[in-house]
């Protein structure tokens, strides 16, 4: 039984946390909005080649020619 009530602790201090980082972050946007805003534009020039690198990863070797090989088969009927 004792243990059942110590498993219940770290739940409380779970929200506890969350409220603190919820208010922490909020007062952090609002005191440096400025300082975000300025950068927004630049985060969207650094999205495109972020996205290219991690959005490619489905253009294998392997992908390409199960594709070249639907293709060949379509144009033989």
């Amino acid at each position: 039984m004792k243990h059942d009530e110590h498993a219940c602790v770290p739940r409380r201090y779970n929200w506890i946390l969350v409220a603190f980082l919820a208010i922490a972050a909020f007062f952090l946007f609002t005191e440096h909005r400025a300082h975000l805003l300025e950068i927004l534009p630049f985060l969207l020039l650094l999205a495109c080649p972020l996205m290219h690198l991690f959005m490619h990863h489905g253009h294998d070797e392997e992908g390409r020619h199960d594709h070249h090989h639907d293709s060949s088969e379509g144009e033989s009927k």
